[in-house]
């Protein structure tokens, strides 16, 4: 009765797909989060009559064979990586990404970790810092006597101070971008950190080739859809009853068997 194995995989398998679900529902309003979406694969298969073989000694050939899969294995959890929406806040420090890239952040390891979370304040230092307080790279100080802040869309901060008629350039943010960027290891609060399978970190200024716009005073949005969502919800809890039903037949047929005279 291999209907028991393989439909408990198949259970675990939807079970999987509700899990990343329900992360996906709910993170619908974590800034610069990015849906997951669960990927399977067949598992290895039986041969009850091997394709191909030889079914004579004239050398006719078994044209289909006889396989029996066993199930069911998850083989990936994808980041779909899609732009969010671009929502206006008007905060000074709030920022956005608008196309590809990461802002950089130093983490108190010393290592850095990336982010599309622009939601930025002040340290009482001055510097550009996360909601943690980890310094934006490469740590711009804001001194205290500024007027206004302005970022531009290429990365520059810049202020006006008193009794200054043009504006003080005081650093260039830097966006960081990798050949796969579903490589990149999720460590919460919306951080990622660099692997082998992401690939070395590019870095570049904001709006030239291959990096985004920095859109100051908005945030980007969760991509999640929240429609989309529910429809996949649905669709993964009847694949799970479905699954569930086979089980109990294969219990039903067990139990044929064990009442045999």
């Amino acid at each position: 009765m291999r209907a028991l194995d393989i439909a408990a995989t198949g259970m675990q398998a939807q079970q999987t797909c509700v899990e990343v679900i329900s992360n996906n529902i709910a993170n619908q309003t974590t800034t610069g989060f990015k849906r997951r979406q669960a990927e399977f694969q067949d598992l290895i298969y039986q041969n009850l009559r091997r394709v191909g073989s030889n079914s004579s000694d004239n050398g006719t050939i078994v044209p289909n064979g006889a396989q029996v899969g066993l199930g069911v294995k998850t083989a990936a959890i994808a980041r779909m990586t899609e732009q969010g929406n671009l929502q206006q806040t008007s905060n000074t420090f709030d920022t956005a990404i608008q196309g590809n890239g990461y802002y950089q952040i130093t983490l108190p390891s010393g290592e850095t970790a990336y982010t599309r979370d622009g939601t930025f304040s002040l340290a009482p230092d001055g510097t550009i810092v996360t909601a943690d307080g980890y310094p934006v790279v490469p740590g711009i100080v804001v001194p205290t006597n500024a007027l206004t802040v302005t970022i531009n869309q290429s990365g520059q901060v810049q202020v006006t101070t008193a009794g200054q008629t043009t504006t003080t350039t005081l650093g260039q943010i830097q966006l960081a971008s990798f050949p796969n960027e579903g490589g990149l290891d999720a460590i919460g609060d919306n951080l990622f950190l660099q692997t082998a399978a992401s690939g070395n970190a590019v870095t570049g200024t904001p709006a030239s080739p291959g990096f985004g716009n920095i859109m100051q005073g908005f945030l980007e949005t969760s991509n999640v859809n929240i429609v989309t969502e529910i429809t996949n919800l649905i669709t993964a809890q009847r694949a799970y009853e479905m699954n569930s039903k086979v089980i109990s037949a294969t219990d039903d047929m067990l139990q044929t068997l064990t009442n045999l005279r």
